[in-house]
């Protein structure tokens, strides 16, 4: 079975990105939700608001990239 050449379509043509490329969003996105919750974590021993609620931003923050690089 040969290959039409003509008929291949690649990413690039599509303007779509490599599962490989968004890699590196999904793994930054995950690191701010574990760090939000170390944070929290401290913040709960500490008994320091400021610092829960910076956690809890963090947390929603790499859940919103998370969220963003699964869907594209």
């Amino acid at each position: 079975m040969d290959l039409d050449k003509d008929k291949i379509v690649t990413q690039d043509e599509l303007n779509e990105p490599a599962p490989i490329d968004q890699v590196e969003e999904r793994v930054d996105a995950e690191m701010k939700k574990l760090k939000g919750e170390a944070k929290r974590q401290v913040a709960d021993g500490l008994g320091d608001a400021k610092l829960a609620r910076e956690a809890e931003r963090l947390k929603e923050e790499g859940q919103r990239e998370l969220d963003s690089a699964k869907g594209e």
